[in-house]
């Protein structure tokens, strides 16, 4: 699985529009399967549930079948329902949130596993 890392301290996601030039970029210009993204590289509207991003951001990774894992802190938010956004989506293999990025790559290695697994 081929993966494009982004470490970045400036947002890279700050709308709708931005996540999807980012992920056409990678999987149609490169050929990237999933993008790694650290947290402060995306807008705090992500996190912020009422303002819809993530929902939309999410659905369109999921249509067009690319993985999104976003690393880093998520200490400093109480909001309960994201964390319950984060539980959920860490439940599945396509969108995650973790603490690393070494962390995310080894969520997309353990996929790459149980996919051989399942097909041997």
């Amino acid at each position: 699985m081929k993966i494009k890392v982004i470490n970045s301290d400036r947002i890279v996601i700050r709308d709708l529009q931005s996540a999807l030039d980012l992920m056409m970029n990678a999987k149609y210009e490169n050929d990237y399967e999933g993008i790694i993204i650290s947290k402060d590289a995306v807008t705090e509207d992500f996190f912020r549930l009422s303002s819809g991003l993530a929902g939309e951001i999410l659905q369109k990774f999921v249509n067009y079948n690319m993985k999104l894992a976003v690393y880093g802190d998520y200490s400093m938010y109480d909001s309960k329902p994201l964390r319950d956004f984060i539980l959920e989506s860490n439940k599945g293999k396509n969108f995650f949130f973790v603490e690393s990025q070494d962390e995310a790559m080894r969520r997309y290695n353990d996929d790459i596993t149980e996919k051989l697994q399942a097909d041997s």
